[in-house]
Order: C-alpha cells, then structure tokens, then sequence
C-alpha cells in the first residue's frame, strides 16, 4: 500500500465532486460494485449475523452510495438493525441518509472515526479502508465488540476491478494529453463566434487541432475497448462529435459550460482511479493485514481472493474476522 497520509485531501475531494454527481449525466458511471458474487457475500454474512442477534448494529465504513447498507437494511427487517454508514465524503453522507432515512450518517475519515470502541456488532467496508491504509483496519477493529464481525471487502492487486481501473487511468490520462477538452472549447468558442460573423479562420485552426484529438480517443477505444473508463471516452467522442456538427442548435453556454465541468469531473476521476490502483492490496500485504487482526485477538473466519465463477482473476480480497468474547 502507498503512504495513506499522502494525497489524502485531493482523494476526498475527488470523491465528493463524484457524489455531488451521481443523480446527474457526469463523465463516470456512477454507483456501487454490485456484481451478484459481492452481493452474495454480504446476504451470506447478514444472514449468518442474524441467527445470532436480530437486530444487530451496523457501521459500513465508507459507505458511499450504500451498496452495503442496502443489503443490511434488506436482511433485516423485524426487526430492523441499527446502521450507522461513515464516509469521507458529505456528498455521499448526504446521498446516504437521503436514500436510506433510517440510516445516520456520519462525515469521518477511516483513520479516527468518534465512536466508540467496541459500539458494533458488525463492522464492514467494501472497498473503502484500503484508501485510509492498514491503520484504518485497526480503527475498524476497534469498533467491533466482542463476539462481533469486522467483514471487509478489499481491491485485489491482481483482480479485474483493479485491471479495470488501470485501463480507465490510462484512458483518461491519454484524453487528458490529447487536450481534447481544450480544443473542443476552443472549437466552440470560435465556431460560435463564426456564426455570428466573425472570420473562420480561427475556427478552421481550432477544428483542424479537435480532429487531432478525436483520432487521439479512437486509438484509446481500439487498445482498451469502448466502455473503458464506464463508457466515458465513447459518450465524450459521441457527444462533441454530435453537438460540433449540429452547433447552430446549441446555446453557447450550455455547450461550454458543460465541457468546463467535463475537465473538472475528469481530473476527479483520474485522481480516484489512481488511487484505487495506488490502494490495491497484494499477498504479502494481505497477509500481514491478517496477521494484524490476529495480533488484535480476532479469530480470521475467512480470508481469501472473491473469485468470480469461469474466470480467472478475482474481484476482490475477502475477510471476516471475529472477535471473541472474554
């Protein structure tokens, strides 16, 4: 794992500009990792927990768009557990408590989250203490009383998700160097100057300059696919493309407006991508992570790569811990 202290400011805003924008068209895709494996991993573990307690508190740690808290709240019903979702992030704290009104919200780095020790019956975190670094599994540790579960899932080296990202990094950082937001706006801002008469000539330049890029964003798709980058690429080439042939059709500021938020949401993007490539944990930190947790008296109850069925890479680390009653 990188240092967790570094670069830690301009991750958190990244992610809050993310959840500032997922109820509206942003260069990502937004939401959680819900593929069927990952799900049946948390309904597994809540119905384990509910043979045990019925109503059991819950704290999901970086919690975002509530993948976790979801299928806590559909576990348990009557009653219903008690859930507390933590993130960095007061956009996503805010979407949180917005889509699940019985859930509290709490805006917390993973690193010293105010609770107190031993408060949960259940701790969890789906790709998220592996940002903070291996001090925020001990935080996470602190929280669980005893007789609990700490259940984490955690990026994979190794694994497709982190496969995925690397290729999105890639991708964007190469439309980043192709400048192709810069020449697209300034192919509108001449291209509307034009339409209201002035010369072409600094719109013929500027086009010249945007043609360049686009074929920059097809050698991208032709080595990483089109849906690299959730699609981002293919809805920027498809998007400019179609608003520069139709530009009398367009208002200045829209267009422009909207390509000035593109650049910033694609900054954002590229610093979250890196930093999910940067948090990826490999064998030898996953062990020592397990070591850890051991050293803290918990009992490891599984720990192994999430392995989708007839594929060859993981999606995940998977880890549940229990801490033992005195």
């Amino acid at each position: 794992m990188s240092d967790p202290k570094a670069g830690q400011e301009p991750v958190a805003d990244s992610w809050d500009v993310y959840w500032r924008g997922t109820s509206k068209a942003g260069a990502y895709a937004s939401g959680g990792a819900d593929h069927p494996v990952i799900l049946e991993f948390w309904r597994a573990l809540f119905a384990a927990a509910k043979e045990c307690r019925d109503a059991p508190r819950i704290l999901d740690i970086a919690s975002g768009n509530g993948s976790v808290v979801s299928c806590a709240e559909a576990s348990f019903i009557h009653p219903p557990a008690e859930i507390t979702g933590v993130d960095v992030s007061a956009s996503a704290v805010r979407n949180l408590e917005s889509r699940f009104p019985g859930v509290h919200g709490l805006v917390a780095d993973a690193r010293s989250i105010p609770l107190q020790s031993s408060g949960f019956d259940i701790v969890t975190s789906q790709f998220g203490v592996e940002y903070a670094g291996l001090e925020a599994v001990d935080e996470a540790a602190r929280l669980v009383a005893p007789g609990g579960r700490l259940a984490l899932l955690m990026h994979h080296r190794s694994g497709g998700v982190h496969a995925e990202c690397a290729a999105a990094l890639d991708a964007i950082r190469k439309l980043q160097d192709a400048r192709f937001i810069t020449h697209s706006i300034s192919t509108f801002e001449a291209g509307f100057a034009a339409l209201r008469g002035a010369d072409r000539g600094a719109y013929d330049a500027a086009a010249r300059r945007l043609a360049g890029a686009f074929r920059v964003l097809e050698q991208i798709m032709q080595r990483h696919g089109q849906h690299v980058a959730g699609d981002t690429v293919l809805r920027l080439y498809n998007d400019v493309d179609r608003m520069h042939r139709q530009i009398r059709h367009y208002d200045p500021g829209d267009v422009l407006g909207w390509l000035r938020q593109m650049d910033a949401e694609l900054q954002a993007y590229a610093t979250r991508m890196a930093s999910m490539c940067d948090c990826a944990i490999d064998v030898p930190t996953f062990e020592r992570l397990c070591g850890r947790l051991q050293d803290l008296t918990f009992t490891i109850e599984r720990a192994e790569p999430l392995a989708i069925p007839h594929t060859e890479l993981p999606i995940a680390w998977a880890l549940v811990a229990h801490r033992p009653k005195p």
